[in-house]
């Protein structure tokens, strides 16, 4: 995550570098040294803002899951905790997850697949690649 997109997101969620701060359980001082680009994001908050910003979203019911966008077979869906957990909107979120058929190893690898994909952009619409054929 670029300190330009957790910039867009904090003021997107309506909220100042202090409460976010408060909700990620870091120091005031973290959250400016990423906004001013002083050190990276670490992919533990990447996740967390990722998901409170999914949260604010509120998941809709009438959303397809994953499995059904992305026209899994069946092999796949059940080696998938996405499956198995019935997350099908938050599958970005949930590592282990059988994206493009094959398990992604760490979060960065994981993370360059679903900045791509559709049912990242219809949880998170605003960030990531332009790109939604994937």
């Amino acid at each position: 995550m670029e300190k330009q997109e957790l910039a867009e997101i904090r003021n997107h969620m309506g909220k100042t570098q202090k409460q976010l701060a408060q909700l990620l359980g870091i120091s005031l001082k973290a959250i400016k040294s990423f906004e001013q680009g002083w050190r990276n994001i670490p992919a533990y908050i990447e996740r967390q803002v990722l998901f409170l910003l999914a949260a604010k979203k509120a998941l809709n019911k009438n959303n397809k899951p994953c499995w059904e966008i992305k026209k899994c077979p069946m092999t796949i869906r059940q080696n998938c905790p996405a499956w198995e957990l019935q997350v099908g909107q938050l599958c970005w979120f949930i590592n282990g997850t059988m994206c493009q058929g094959k398990v992604q190893q760490d979060w960065s690898e994981k993370m360059k697949i679903c900045r791509k994909c559709k049912v990242f952009k219809s949880m998170i619409p605003f960030i990531g690649s332009d790109d939604q054929s994937s």
